[in-house]
């Protein structure tokens, strides 16, 4: 399932807090959330994250048990321990990841926000970061589902969207808190959004 394959009410709603990061790779987004989790932390906000991997990815060792009952067919496989959970699960039949699913197994954990790094065309509200030196367009002019952009020059950003400096986490980490606040006002303008449109 892609982004253009999804209802919007799928990824939206007013209990979920949620806010993509979306940029072209090598600006940074890894690096930003790195430094902008212990921030929202020290803010009481718990961020749930997922990552979308473009790539078959290992999370499990081959010769442990838990990779050997993966490989026998077990689907979902769960371990867990004092300190950890992992489940992991084959997905061969599927195109891409599924954002909505993804989202279903982290909402019971009750986050105040998830973000969502990468799934660029899904229909989610997202913080666009843009490096100037990269030479890629901004997506913010053709994805109305950009709602602010971490940008490191002086680029025109249509009126719409928000401007913040890339190089300050401070206050990137200040608009995702307030970002968090004010979700459910945030939500029931994107949903009314889409529904005129």
């Amino acid at each position: 399932m892609s982004g253009d394959d999804v209802s919007v009410p799928d990824v939206l709603r007013p209990e979920r807090a949620l806010l993509g990061i979306a940029a072209w790779s090598g600006t940074g987004k890894t690096t930003l959330l790195e430094a902008l989790l212990p921030r929202l932390d020290g803010m009481g906000l718990r961020c749930a994250v997922i990552k979308h991997a473009h790539h078959s990815f290992e999370v499990d060792q081959p010769g442990k048990d838990s990779h050997r009952l993966r490989q026998a067919g077990a689907s979902p496989m769960l371990v867990a321990s004092r300190s950890r959970v992992a489940l992991m699960m084959e997905t061969p039949d599927r195109q891409e990841a599924d954002l909505s699913l993804l989202l279903a197994m982290v909402e019971p954990l009750s986050p105040d926000l998830i973000l969502v790094e990468g799934f660029k065309r899904w229909p989610l509200p997202k913080l666009e970061l843009h490096r100037a030196t990269l030479g890629e367009p901004l997506l913010a002019t053709q994805d109305p589902w950009v709602q602010a952009v971490a940008v490191d020059s002086d680029l025109r950003l249509p009126e719409r969207v928000e401007r913040l400096d890339l190089n300050d986490t401070a206050a990137i980490a200040e608009w995702v808190r307030g970002w968090t606040q004010q979700w459910p006002s945030h939500c029931e303008r994107l949903l009314g959004r889409k529904e005129r449109s």
